[in-house]
């Protein structure tokens, strides 16, 4: 069993339904369930995947990423003091954005065994406290 954090656009491709990604994400998910695998994301997801609903006024998209965003579905991991000191060294790296290190933050104070996202500049970077980093293009599971 692993603790697997999903990054923010990962939940927007599922939720959403793109046709290029929700396919891969759905399939990734089975096998997580599969395996007993735990899913987990930072409270910063919450947040940005209701921006766009809000924006358009599609409250129904905005009950269903809420009514998504609850254990034992997903397991949020809130930004701590903990994180802080986490996201700091993250920081270190001017190539990570704010947004990112928040999340990796978070990840790595949970001890997530993969950070999935498909931001392409995260894939193999090495933040202590996550396993590994990848994406949906490559076999992460």
């Amino acid at each position: 069993m692993s603790l697997i954090f999903w990054d923010t656009m990962v939940f927007v491709y599922l939720m959403e339904d793109h046709p290029k990604f929700a396919p891969r994400v759905r399939s990734l998910r089975e096998q997580m369930l599969k395996r007993g695998d735990r899913l987990c994301t930072g409270a910063l997801t919450i947040g940005e995947t209701l921006v766009g609903p809000y924006e358009t006024g599609d409250l129904s998209l905005v009950a269903e990423y809420k009514a998504l965003f609850h254990p034992p579905t997903v397991e949020i991991v809130d930004f701590t003091s903990e994180a802080a000191d986490h996201y700091a060294r993250i920081r270190a790296d001017r190539g990570i954005s704010r947004a990112d290190a928040l999340q990796l933050a978070c990840a790595a104070c949970a001890g997530a065994d993969l950070f999935l996202t498909n931001d392409h500049r995260l894939h193999g970077k090495v933040i202590p406290g996550i396993q590994f980093i990848g994406g949906l293009d490559v076999n992460v599971l």
